[in-house]
């Protein structure tokens, strides 16, 4: 079923309930706008994943925790460090 959507001073929009439940949508879900050729735009829902950038002082903190797993590896009986 069509809907009319209007955009607020913000430039955000409200799907209505229904075209939401179609969608399977719940609060915090997420969509992907990709523009269509006849102008309009088609909406699809999508996943997000967010993603940790990491410091110089966090991949060191990694390699510190590699080299200490590679000691007590190697220091088990019948295992060898790669």
């Amino acid at each position: 079923m069509p809907a009319t959507i209007t955009m607020n001073q913000r430039g955000t929009l409200t799907l209505p309930k229904h075209l939401r439940q179609a969608l399977g949508m719940e609060r915090g879900g997420v969509l992907m706008a990709v523009p269509a050729e006849d102008g309009g735009i088609i909406l699809r829902t999508a996943v997000a994943f967010p993603i940790e950038l990491y410091s110089d002082r966090r991949m060191a903190e990694f390699d510190r925790a590699d080299a200490d797993l590679g000691r007590r590896l190697a220091s088990k009986p019948g295992r060898t460090a790669k």
